[in-house]
């Protein structure tokens, strides 16, 4: 095991931040991981965002032109923008494993930088085996944003496993696991809890619109449902059905902006659902927060493997929704059992649920918009999740050595 960092959590650390920016340049994707990087920066920290291509032949969406390939061109200049915009254009490499070489400002010194690095912080879960610019950093902390999925994958997936024993600290937005209120099978790794970070400032407050629809952004199908031990663990598309006729039952307007295939758009259409497509509003950090704004509130369906589980699970998105003053009306995954719902944040498990909660919300419209703000800064503010991380990566890797 690689000795602890001689550094501690309140010290001034280098941080090698990994995730999926090149490879999948859609704005609600990539503003999960930058607000990884410029929150750390905010606090003070060395930060970096490391990212590989791995050896798929399909590993990079070009979204200029809705194909896949190897071809990271597209994804790069995406991620220059973005980072530019918060003065973090000289932050980031990519390693192109089909080209055998680095892009990205940092190209030529990643390495270096990566190796003489305190913490990294390993996004998503699902991962290949580190590289060697990666495996002697001292505290090396998998940050699982998919609880349920990534614990059923190490069970069943030698690969999985094997490329999970290299990490030092394990940290889950499945905050249940922690509580021991989940129903998250064992995978034998002491996870911590964590939440997705929000930097408030990059979320202004706006003026809500009364008359707006109720949105979220969603992919219906991300992946094939797992199955561990009788249960099935599956997709929005498995949670969806109880809710299908809900615009009947309220006097609001619902909008999906829906992505993935095998979505039931027509069907949807017809039962009263706004269905929009999710690659314009994605195509732009800006347009993707305008499209947040100029919402009314969030309404939004979690996989059923995050219900099912009771993992406790809350996403960056309605992070960002009650960020902006947007109130949230989402499915309970169990996080009930650590956060106070009722202002704000309003959370459902039936039809009959959701609709008191859209009639609630439209009701008592500018009180649950002002706290909403007030949640995200309680629950989801960058500068209180991100040092409480480093913390439990320090500390669990101390455990774990």
């Amino acid at each position: 095991m690689t000795p602890l960092s001689s550094k501690n959590p309140s010290q001034r650390l280098r941080i090698i931040v990994t995730g999926y920016v090149v490879r999948l340049p859609l704005a609600g994707n990539v503003w999960c991981y930058l607000q990884y990087v410029l929150g750390l920066a905010r606090l003070g920290h060395d930060v970096y965002f490391v990212e590989e291509s791995g050896d798929s032949p399909y590993c990079c969406y070009d979204s200029d032109r809705n194909t896949s390939g190897t071809d990271p061109s597209c994804g790069a200049r995406f991620t220059q923008r973005a980072f530019e915009r918060f003065g973090l254009g000289d932050r980031w490499a990519y390693w192109d494993e089909h080209a055998g070489e680095w892009l990205g400002p940092r190209a030529g010194s990643i390495e270096k930088i990566c190796r003489s690095a305190d913490v990294l912080l390993r996004m998503p879960a699902m991962t290949d085996s580190l590289k060697p610019w990666l495996e002697e950093i001292p505290v090396r902390a998998l940050i699982d944003h998919d609880p349920v999925f990534t614990q059923v994958r190490n069970l069943t997936d030698p690969g999985a496993r094997r490329d999970s024993d290299q990490y030092t600290a394990y940290l889950s937005f499945g905050e249940n696991i922690v509580r021991g209120t989940a129903r998250v099978p064992d995978d034998g790794y002491a996870w911590g809890a964590t939440r997705p970070p929000v930097v408030l400032d990059a979320w202004p407050v706006t003026p809500g619109r009364v008359d707006a629809s109720f949105s979220t952004v969603l992919k219906w199908e991300a992946y094939r449902a797992v199955e561990f031990d009788g249960t099935s663990y599956g997709m929005k598309s498995a949670s969806f059905a109880p809710f299908q006729e809900l615009p009947g039952r309220v006097d609001a307007k619902l909008e999906l902006a829906m992505g993935g295939g095998g979505a039931p758009t027509a069907d949807l259409r017809r039962l009263g659902w706004s269905i929009r497509d999710p690659t314009e509003l994605s195509s732009s950090l800006s347009s993707y927060q305008d499209y947040l704004q100029e919402s009314k509130a969030e309404f939004s369906i979690a996989k059923e493997g995050y219900v099912r589980s009771r993992s406790g699970w809350l996403s960056e998105r309605t992070g960002n929704y009650l960020a902006c003053g947007r109130p949230a009306l989402v499915q309970d995954t169990g996080f009930r059992d650590w956060l106070e719902c009722g202002e704000g944040i309003l959370a459902f498990s039936s039809p009959e649920e959701a609709a008191a909660g859209v009639e609630e919300i439209t009701a008592n419209y500018d009180r649950h918009c002002a706290a909403a703000r007030e949640v995200a800064e309680a629950v989801f503010d960058s500068g209180k999740v991100l040092p409480r991380l480093l913390e439990d990566a320090f500390r669990l890797s101390g455990s774990n050595c």
